[in-house]
Order: C-alpha cells, then sequence, then structure tokens
C-alpha cells in the first residue's frame, strides 16, 4: 500500500492538471523530436553522395573565384581612384600654361639702355613665383636647353646648323614644356642643332 500511496495522493488532486499538461508537453516534445530526426536522416546512394560532393566543392570554387574577383575589383578602382586624384590638376595646368609663355616672352625683351631694369626684374619675379607655385602642385618644368633632344619630352619644330653642340641638342627652347609628376602635360618645343655640313648637303 506504500507503494500506491507513494503514486496516488487525493491531497495532490490540485496539482493533477499540472502534471496532465506537464506529461503532454513531454510527448509533444518527443513527437517534434521525432518528426525532426525522421527530417534530418535519409538515405543516399554512393553515386548520389559523390554528386552531392562534387557539387559542394564545386560551389566553394565560385565562392573562392568571386571573393577573389571582388578584391581585384577593389584594388582596380582604389588604383584608379589614386589616379585620377593624382592627375586631377592637368586641365589646371593647361589653362596657366598660356600666361606663363607671355611673362616668359616678356623676360626676352632687350632694354640696351637699362630703362626697364625693375620692370624686368618684377616680371622675373612674378615668372619664378608662378614656376614656384606650379612646382608645388607637382607640376615642373622640363629641362630642355642644352640637353640631348628626346622625343618623349621635346617637340622638334626646326633644325639649325651649329659647331658648338652636338648634333640633335636642344640649342634653343621656344615653348618650355612641363610635366604632371610622370606625366607629360606639353612637351618643349625647341629648335635642334645639325651638323653644318649636313646643313649645307641639305640646302644644296
Amino acid at each position: 500500500m506504500t507503494n500506491n500511496e507513494d503514486q496516488f495522493n487525493p491531497d495532490n488532486l490540485e496539482n493533477l492538471d499540472d502534471v496532465i499538461q506537464f506529461n503532454e508537453s513531454d510527448l509533444q516534445d518527443a513527437d517534434a523530436n521525432d518528426e525532426n530526426v525522421e527530417e534530418e536522416t535519409m538515405t543516399i546512394t554512393v553515386a548520389e553522395y559523390n554528386d552531392l560532393k562534387g557539387k559542394l566543392a564545386q560551389a566553394e570554387d565560385r565562392g573562392l573565384r568571386a571573393l577573389a574577383e571582388l578584391e581585384n575589383y577593389r584594388a582596380r578602382t582604389n588604383r584608379l581612384q589614386q589616379e585620377e586624384r593624382k592627375y586631377a590638376s592637368i586641365d589646371l595646368a593647361r589653362a596657366i600654361l598660356p600666361a606663363l609663355d607671355n611673362l616668359a616672352l616678356a623676360l626676352t625683351i632687350k632694354d640696351p639702355e637699362n630703362n626697364g631694369q625693375a620692370v624686368m626684374t618684377g616680371v622675373k619675379m612674378v615668372y619664378d613665383d608662378f614656376l614656384a607655385i606650379l612646382e608645388r602642385n607637382g607640376i615642373k618644368k622640363i629641362d630642355a636647353l642644352h640637353q640631348p633632344f628626346d622625343p618623349n619630352f621635346h617637340e622638334s619644330i626646326s633644325t639649325m646648323p651649329s659647331a658648338d653642340y652636338p648634333p640633335n641638342t636642344v640649342i634653343y627652347e621656344v615653348k618650355a614644356g612641363f610635366t604632371l609628376h610622370e606625366r607629360v602635360v606639353r612637351a618643349a618645343q625647341v629648335v635642334i642643332s645639325v651638323a653644318p655640313t649636313d646643313a649645307t648637303a641639305t640646302q644644296e
């Protein structure tokens, strides 16, 4: 009787609903677990397994390729943006150069009586300031005068016989050339030397 009393006690009848509810909940959880097991467990053939394994490997490979392409795209975009920022002043440089040409032309005016020395000094100061401003922005004057002719930086507009300089030497600079970092904004327009005998043969 002791066992029966332990199993059923009238004093605990008020908690009987709780007991029943608890047991029903347990049954529901058990059913749910059984359903999950049925959904997760399936039988496939070796051929199907190998096929799925191959498709998974292909998907992983495509994913890795997509990531690599994305990284390449980002790197390429960053390079293009950096280059655009680097050469953003090229239009400004081309707009300023005609004014610089006028200043350079004014510096070539001869003044035998020294009457315009103050003006010349002022123009020279402006010219030097102009060059300094350009250089601070990455724009540098090409060193052309008395240098060997270089088609990458010089544009020959004429030749002149000369016994003082080797052939293909820049002996006169008509217009200065400039670079923006490593890129040529404008090639220097120059006159280059030729040997006197070559010049004579050409004239004949």
